[in-house]
Order: C-alpha cells, then sequence, then structure tokens
C-alpha cells in the first residue's frame, strides 16, 4: 500500500544532459521526498554489507573497493515501488523487465565505492539479460559533505567548475552531487553495444553526515526471463535458447528480447 506516500508525474522537462562521454542525465526531482524516506524504511531492517562481481567467476564476493551496505527489493513489492519502475522505463526507454530488482545503499561516514564499470567482464553475468546498457542512481537523502558520484574518464572532468563544497575525491572527475529526489541516468554502453570506458564511476567517501540511495541496473534484454530460464536449465528442464532442445532453437523459436530502438551487433550479446 502508499500509505499516504505521493507520487511524482514523469516530467521529461526536468531533465538535464549532463556529458555525451559518458551519456549521463540528471532529472531534478524524480522521486518525492515521501518516496525516499518510504524506500528507506524498506531497507534500514534488511541491509548487509555490499558485495561485488568477480572479474573471472562472476560470482559476489566481499571487496575493499565497495565499503557500503546495502539490500535489494522486490520487483513491485508494493504500489510506490512499482511506481518508481514504471517511471524509470518512461524516462529511460526501457522495458520494466530488462530491469533488476532496486538495490538500496547506505553510506555512512568514510564509506565509498572506488571507481567501477557497471557492464560485465564475465561471461557467467552477461548471460543474465546480457551486459547492463544502463543505470539509474536516485538519490534519497542529501550529503552534507562528500558522497558524490565521479567520472574519472568523463570528457567534461577538466571543464567543470567546482568550488571548496566539493570533496577532493570528487576533483578526480567530473562529479554529481547528491540531492535527496534526484536521479543520474547513465550509460554504459554506446549506441553501437560497444562498452563505453567513460562511463567508469565510483562513489566518495562520505565525509559528513550519510548517504542514501537507490539503484536500478538495466540490462539489453529481458533480466527476467534469463533468470526464469537459467533456473529451469539448472533444474535440468530443456528451454527454448538450448540448441539441444528438440523443436526449440533448432526450429528457430529462440528469440532474443531487445528494447526495439536499441541496435544491438549479435557478438555484443
Amino acid at each position: 500500500m502508499k500509505t499516504g506516500t505521493s507520487s511524482v508525474p514523469f516530467d521529461p522537462t526536468h531533465v538535464t544532459q549532463l556529458s555525451w562521454r559518458p551519456r549521463a542525465f540528471i532529472y531534478k526531482g524524480f522521486l518525492s521526498s515521501d518516496e525516499c524516506d518510504h524506500l528507506i524504511t524498506l531497507a534500514k531492517d534488511k541491509l548487509e554489507k555490499s558485495m561485488v562481481a568477480d572479474n573471472e567467476s562472476g560470482k559476489s564476493v566481499e571487496s575493499e573497493v565497495r565499503t557500503s551496505s546495502g539490500m535489494f527489493l522486490q520487483k513491485a513489492q508494493d504500489e510506490v515501488v512499482a511506481d518508481i519502475e514504471a517511471r524509470i522505463a518512461a524516462w529511460t526507454f526501457l522495458p520494466v523487465e530488462n530491469g533488476e530488482s532496486i538495490q538500496i545503499l547506505h553510506y555512512e561516514h568514510g564509506q565509498k565505492y572506488e571507481p567501477h564499470f557497471d557492464y560485465f567482464h564475465d561471461k557467467a553475468n552477461q548471460q543474465l539479460g546480457g551486459h547492463r546498457i544502463a543505470t539509474v542512481l536516485m538519490y534519497l537523502s542529501d550529503v552534507e559533505s562528500g558522497g558524490e558520484t565521479v567520472f574519472p574518464n568523463a570528457e567534461g572532468r577538466l571543464s567543470q567548475v567546482q568550488d571548496e563544497s566539493w570533496s577532493a575525491c570528487a576533483k578526480n572527475g567530473f562529479a554529481v552531487k547528491p540531492r535527496k529526489g534526484d536521479a543520474l541516468l547513465f550509460f554504459s554502453l554506446h549506441p553501437d553495444a560497444t562498452t563505453d570506458t567513460a562511463s567508469l564511476h565510483g562513489s566518495c567517501p562520505v565525509i559528513k553526515g550519510e548517504k542514501w540511495s537507490a539503484t536500478k541496473w538495466i540490462h539489453v534484454r529481458s533480466f527476467d526471463r534469463s533468470k526464469r530460464l537459467n533456473r529451469r536449465a539448472a533444474m535440468g528442464e530443456c528451454v527454448d535458447e538450448n540448441e539441444n532442445c528438440a523443436g526449440g532453437a533448432k526450429a528457430g523459436n529462440a528469440k532474443r528480447i531487445l528494447p526495439t530502438w536499441w541496435v544491438l551487433e549479435e557478438k555484443e550479446l
């Protein structure tokens, strides 16, 4: 139930382009204050140490490059979450089923996430909906000092004007300050589906206060369908993407699910 939490209508006039390399956009007031507080409430008692994907195995492992705590909501967990997921799909033009569940993150004093890519280096994760095309990072709280999102390889890293209110970490690239309710959208792939090294990004250490954020990762094809197929394959079932399935892929029934506005090279999927 919404329990009185107000929903924000999608309004593209609130979007500003920040960079073309990487392609990055900020949406001022993407979430209402009530929505931010609601997401924090859903997560507060369920936080665990954040993990990273191992580049070789693709498995989630602990690492000092990421010192926050977090948890994943369920898709459409309640009406508020479902509204936010639909708003993200409307903004990005990417289907809801291509997205992972929203991850809520909490950063306390000194906690950070070193610069990294959201696309994958291992084949295991690429099987689950392909590479991540885009990331929507929603800021659920203001941060007194630090906590900026920084892009060390961005084209605007040398031209952005930064005063003393920016942290030393933020001055290592093009940076975005966390503002409650704002959302940052950036793309990890070029329009031709090649990976964009300019999308390298990190979360600067929190210097004063705390930082709450919510992340939605979006893939090139249905993440939900890929997870279902993987579960069925793990149980020994024959699925239509398996070339050994009688009447399946050999009959041409295996189809990749892609956003219609993305033209992707087969080798990248």
